[in-house]
């Protein structure tokens, strides 16, 4: 049995302090839930379980407050997950899953991310210090190996040999796709006034050469900014996808993968490759590819050691030209990726990193 998606949607991503600032994340995520229910013509009380990644929230259960905030039925438990950065793919995947072993027939799958609104954070001390405010958890037990994530991308810009300026053109590059699509992407649905994505500018290498230093030749041009946003998708089984009469995209798979925490720019390779011998696919099979753009250096090295077709990534733009909400940023992939099959067909690819070395990746087909 293949697990399909059938409806696919997302918020706009808007830089933290922007349009979606005043926003909880159930206020956030409920409209895009059930925007993403009104495109595949599903009812809620269909439901049977949502899963939601979230990373910077203040724990609880987001997806218990997403699905209650959009009205579902209460016997909709809701699973929220956290593998940063790659929890919006890994919320497909489970849903996979739970499709293909019968668990259950309509799971609503995505992530919700508001920099804007998320908690401080204070490490306490058994000996009565007072306690820390803290940014960023540890992501491995060694500090040593747990770099600032700027470092390691330009540790990786110096590993793999792309230069300063290889990555401002791709800044350039992702910028200028995102502004020429923004007016035609059909997935983003209105929220709090935002239709479309904000962060798109006219971006030129003289622009991306005066950006501010953050290390290196990592800079604020070549880097995602911190952003907001919710994305959803509806994933069902063969059997509803027939009853419903619906044109699907089709998981084909998928897997996540560890990798060296000191270069957790590069893990999407591990993953990449498993999801492709997985699927008996070749890179050159892919047709379409949404490679996540928290550094520019990561992309360009992905798509390098991957094999993938330059032309065929990121057609409408990246992270670099949107904004990254962590948490949500996996699913957005997985919704461009979706909206892009189901308007060219083909095969598809849509991959992250996350600190600590992991990585997910997830192929579909129209």
């Amino acid at each position: 049995m293949t697990a399909h998606i059938i409806a696919a949607v997302r918020s706009a991503v808007v830089p933290r302090g922007g349009a979606f600032a005043a926003l909880s994340l159930d206020q956030l995520g409920a409209p895009v839930l059930q925007a993403a229910l009104a495109q595949a013509q599903v009812s809620s009380d269909r439901v049977d379980e949502v899963i939601v990644s979230n990373a910077l929230g203040g724990g609880g259960n987001p997806a218990r407050l997403v699905a209650l905030a959009a009205s579902l039925p209460d016997s909709v438990a809701g699973l929220s997950i956290d593998r940063q950065c790659a929890g919006g793919l890994d919320a497909l995947l489970l849903a996979k899953a739970l499709i293909e072993s019968g668990a259950a027939h309509i799971v609503v799958a995505g992530g919700v991310e508001s920099y804007s609104r998320r908690p401080q954070r204070f490490r306490t001390y058994a000996d009565g210090s007072p306690p820390e405010a803290y940014g960023q958890p540890p992501f491995v037990p060694w500090p040593e190996r747990d770099p600032d994530m700027a470092a390691a991308a330009d540790a990786l810009a110096t590993a793999r040999r792309i230069s300063r300026a290889e990555q401002d053109a791709w800044a350039v590059r992702s910028h200028a796709a995102a502004l020429e699509n923004r007016a035609s992407l059909a997935e983003v649905i209105p929220l709090a006034g935002q239709s479309d994505d904000p962060f798109a500018r006219r971006m030129t290498l003289k622009l991306a050469a005066r950006a501010k230093e953050v290390h290196g030749s990592i800079t604020a041009a070549n880097m995602a900014v911190a952003a907001d946003a919710a994305a959803f998708c509806v994933v069902v089984s063969e059997e509803v996808m027939r009853a419903l009469g619906a044109d699907g995209v089709a998981i084909l798979g998928g897997a996540s993968k560890g990798s060296t925490p000191e270069m957790p720019g590069i893990a999407p390779l591990a993953a990449i490759r498993a999801a492709l011998h997985q699927t008996k696919l070749a890179p050159s099979d892919i047709t379409t590819a949404e490679v996540m753009e928290a550094f520019a250096v990561q992309a360009i090295a992905c798509v390098q050691g991957a094999g993938l077709d330059p032309d065929c990534v990121n057609r409408s733009g990246g992270a670099l030209a949107r904004g990254h909400p962590i948490g949500a940023s996996g699913t957005i992939n997985a919704v461009r990726l979706y909206h892009e099959l189901r308007q060219h067909g083909g095969t598809g690819l849509a991959t992250i990193a996350a600190a600590g070395g992991i990585a997910s990746a997830l192929v579909l087909h129209a």
